[in-house]
């Protein structure tokens, strides 16, 4: 198998390993969302099957002494020196090297976006809590114990008692 070839099989290996299924699968809420994905998980197994075993394997040597048997030694003598005298140039990579720098600097991106969100997903939480907690104890609540929670509010309020503004 050429370099090439190899690569991409180890890629698409790695890349089946590392992907979780099951944890994109609950993310999805719609049925229809969950058809499509089972498909692109189904294309996925087969492209990866295929790149496992169709195209990892050396193709098999060619049998010059059957094809010398039925054809004739001149003209098979003559394909196997036109064969081995092919060279298939190996492939080198140059897209790899000018869009790597690009991909990690994306990376980094992320990870500074996935760390954002997940404090400002923190922050909300607390938030919610928050919210919820003051829900539940709003009925009950004194103006007091409200104030003490909140203190830029009860300086707010004092200081337009003080002002005399009553908002008219």
């Amino acid at each position: 198998m050429s370099g090439a070839g190899k690569k991409i099989v180890d890629v698409a290996f790695k890349a089946s390993r590392t992907i979780d299924w099951d944890g994109m699968a609950k993310l999805l809420v719609s049925d229809e969302a969950r058809r499509e994905f089972s498909n692109l998980r189904r294309a996925f197994d087969e492209v990866n099957s295929q790149l496992q075993t169709k195209f990892s394997q050396e193709p098999e040597p060619i049998d010059w002494d059957f094809y010398r048997k039925g054809i004739g030694s001149r003209i098979v003598d003559m394909y196997k020196e036109a064969y081995e005298s092919i060279e298939i140039p190996k492939y080198v990579d140059t897209v790899t090297p000018e869009y790597k720098p690009k991909f990690d600097a994306l990376l980094v991106e992320l990870k500074e976006a996935e760390e954002k969100s997940l404090k400002e997903s923190e922050r909300l939480e607390k938030e919610i809590a928050d919210v919820q907690e003051l829900k539940q104890k709003l009925s009950t609540m004194t103006a007091d114990e409200y104030f003490a929670k909140h203190p830029e509010l009860k300086k707010k309020f004092d200081d337009e008692i003080r002002n005399d503004y009553w908002g008219y």
